[in-house]
């Protein structure tokens, strides 16, 4: 995994105040903890922020004003309506150092005409070194019938990295189809129900 360098100022002033402040300026109040030091409160330049946080689990090289760490994303404030960032905490890690992430799963390929995939995990914990976190897992779904599931243990954990999850979660499966919708049964019910006294009333007039 590439490293993403980005300037770090240190931070002096506090509260939603500063804070605003800050983000006018389209700048992104954050904190660097880890490996036992005094939290850092620091400042870092909003756009290039924004677009490091576009890759997951993006390893950031912060430089300036009296830091030189690598870290990692470990909380993300942001807007709700307007989505950009407001807030973030960086986990400070060494080279060489295993870290447990959350990376993501994602399907190629088509399951069975017959059934239905269902993913019930979008990511999956692996330990890994900082500076060679896989960006994710693939699972190849090409023909699975009902009924086939995948687990953890069945994941292909790229290499360098170890599962951390419970081996026995289940991360998807294919269900069947389902049948005809009750609603639909009940209304074709319903109009073979009104057809039926008609016909009755068009007999007796004949």
């Amino acid at each position: 995994m590439s490293e993403v360098r980005i300037a770090a100022e240190a931070r002096t002033e506090f509260g939603k105040g500063a804070a605003r402040k800050i983000r006018r300026n389209d700048k992104v109040p954050a904190v660097l903890y880890g490996h036992g030091i005094d939290p850092k409160h620091l400042t870092l330049p909003g756009h290039e922020v924004l677009l490091a946080l576009r890759t997951p689990n993006v390893l950031i090289h912060l430089k300036g004003d009296g830091v030189d760490e690598l870290a990692l994303p470990k909380g993300v404030q942001r807007d709700p309506i307007k989505g950009f960032v407001e807030h973030v905490d960086l986990l400070l890690v060494k080279r060489g150092e295993k870290v447990t992430v959350e990376i993501p799963v994602t399907t190629v390929g088509d399951v069975d005409s017959d059934g239905i995939l269902d993913q019930q995990l979008m990511s999956i914990g692996v330990e890994a070194e900082a500076t060679h976190i896989p960006t994710g897992i693939e699972v190849d779904v090409e023909g699975f019938a009902v009924g086939h599931v995948v687990t953890a243990a069945d994941l292909a954990v790229p290499q360098g990295s170890t599962l951390a999850a419970d081996p026995e979660t289940v991360v998807l499966q294919v269900i069947a189809k389902p049948t005809e919708a009750p609603e639909e049964e009940e209304a074709a019910e319903g109009e073979t129900a009104e057809a039926a006294p008609e016909a009755a009333e068009g007999e007796s007039t004949e």
